[in-house]
């Protein structure tokens, strides 16, 4: 058992990774990425999934050596508050908690879409696929995957992994057998619009402009989000200090290995024109797999749909690990109420804030269903920010942290100053990129409030929201704010033994 009451040593290496891929899900990330990226550079497809790869791999190492000096179920907030102080830390793990959690309600409408066409598809009704566009039976189905999800969480890793192990499997099995057979069309010339790969492909100077190439960059973040949730689970895995780093990594390597043989795979097959099963052809571009999986698969095309749907509640019930570890950090160092840091006696997770999360991520579907759907989606985009936002300030917090160290040798050169540095900058640059750009009232869904774009307003709103119950939780609990709970220091500090020790006994139940 950890200080905070989590079960320790329930998570080996392998059994990370798969946690890691789940959380990206990539059956369901691709379902909706593909299009829009191709859109947007071509058949420099892979060139982008490379690229976007390079600043979340310098981030992964910078978490990495973070989590060997800190391993906290806090990540973000933890460490943030040593490097920055109280209210940076606060702030960053305010953006992990508001991505993971409102994420969680669109993972779990995708779920619904795709449980209804699956349903369709299996009995042969196409009406039963337009039963998700009844408004009230699709929020009851979303809560139904919604408390499904959090109880498998709530009992615990064993039960997590056990699930996860049989959804994974499932889609990675699916995705490539998908590509393999799109393959087969090209060489046995059956393929729509039959393509052979070239270097040009890998290439990012290919793409014509920096604005393609921003897009590009900006939908690649979104599809390798979600590695970072194997860092949240470190002091419940095997090796705290060494296994979910190397999780991290090789995790985003799996995810990048499959995701080119996606991209060379699908392009290989269709082509990117306009007419028919093209890549640009709108109506191909709104779900790429819906469109080529009965071209490319065949009688086994129904698998895809199964994959996807597996994708979005395998996703659904990992990604409930991390918000909730983050709540139960942030209530055990005193920056949340305590009833945050509470822990299942019988099953050693975070009960008060698996709870929380599954209500307020269904509360807000809901919410959001019922008053336009362009809302959600517009949301999700504004979360984009959040993700670059606190994956952006956690890399320079390792730079701070380990900045007496740095220039010891070059090995701390690279992995405690240089590839955080350079990763984190990144992704804060494209965090005030879009930022900037969502301001005008096109981007998005188009929706503007007073000439101004509604993904702007909402990000606004996100982070406004953040800054007020940081002045509560400040009002309610001065310590933490004073510094008084994690001592702000750098790596060559003498160790915070208030920061590390046991605080549960410390913790007022009535707080």
């Amino acid at each position: 058992m950890t200080g905070k009451g989590l079960a320790a040593g329930k998570i080996g290496l392998l059994g990370a990774i798969v946690l890691g891929v789940s959380c990206i899900a990539p059956a369901y990330t691709l379902s909706g990425a593909l299009g829009p990226t191709t859109g947007a550079v071509g058949y420099q497809l892979p060139a982008i999934f490379l690229a976007g790869f390079i600043p979340m791999v310098l981030v992964a190492i910078g978490y990495r050596e973070l989590n060997k000096a800190m391993p906290d179920s806090g990540t973000t907030f933890t460490w943030c508050t040593k490097a920055f102080g109280p209210w940076l830390g606060w702030l960053g793990g305010w953006g992990l908690l508001i991505s993971t959690v409102l994420v969680l309600s669109n993972l779990a409408g995708i779920a619904v879409d795709f449980f209804y066409l699956m349903l369709s598809q299996l009995t042969g009704n196409a009406a039963l696929a337009d039963l998700t566009r009844n408004v009230p039976l699709n929020i009851v189905t979303c809560l139904v995957f919604v408390a499904i999800a959090s109880y498998i969480a709530y009992r615990g890793l064993d039960a997590t992994q056990r699930v996860q192990y049989i959804l994974v499997g499932f889609q990675v099995t699916v995705l490539v057998l998908y590509s393999v057979l799109a393959i087969n069309h090209v060489v046995n010339g059956t393929a729509f619009d039959a393509q052979t790969p070239t270097l040009a492909w890998f290439n990012p100077a290919e793409i014509p402009t920096w604005s393609a190439f921003a897009a590009g960059i900006s939908l690649s973040v979104f599809i390798f989000w979600g590695w970072d949730v194997v860092l949240t689970l470190n002091e419940e895995t095997k090796g705290a200090a060494v296994t979910p780093g190397r999780a991290a990594t090789g995790t985003i390597f799996t995810i990048l290995a499959l995701y080119l043989l996606i991209a060379i795979s699908t392009l290989s097959f269709a082509g990117i024109g306009s007419e028919g099963l093209g890549l640009t052809n709108p109506d191909v571009q709104e779900n790429i797999f819906a469109a080529l999986a009965g071209p490319v698969m065949g009688p086994f095309g129904i698998l895809m749909s199964l994959a996807v749907l597996a994708s979005s509640i395998a996703s659904l019930q990992s990604t409930f690990a991390s918000p909730a570890r983050t709540m139960l950090a942030m209530g055990y160092y005193k920056a949340l109420p305590a009833r945050f840091a509470r822990v299942s006696p019988t099953f050693r997770t975070p009960s008060f804030a698996t709870i929380t999360a599954a209500v307020v991520s269904g509360a807000f579907y809901a919410m959001m269903r019922f008053l336009s759907e362009n809302v959600l989606w517009d949301t999700i985009a504004a979360l984009g920010m959040m993700v670059c936002f606190y994956y952006g300030l956690t890399a320079l917090a390792a730079v701070f942290y380990f900045r007496k160290e740095a220039f010891v040798n070059a090995k701390n050169f690279v992995t405690k100053f240089c590839a955080p540095l350079l990763g984190g900058l990144m992704l804060l640059g494209f965090f005030f990129q879009t930022w900037r750009d969502s301001m005008d009232p096109e981007f998005g869904s188009g929706s503007s409030i007073g000439g101004v774009g509604l993904v702007f307003v909402l990000g606004l709103v996100l982070l406004g929201v953040g800054v007020v119950l940081m002045v509560i939780s400040a009002i309610r609990n001065p310590g933490f704010f004073r510094g008084e709970i994690i001592h702000r220091g750098t790596s060559v500090d003498p160790a915070d033994d208030l920061v590390m020790g046991d605080l549960i006994d410390q913790i007022d139940p009535e707080n």
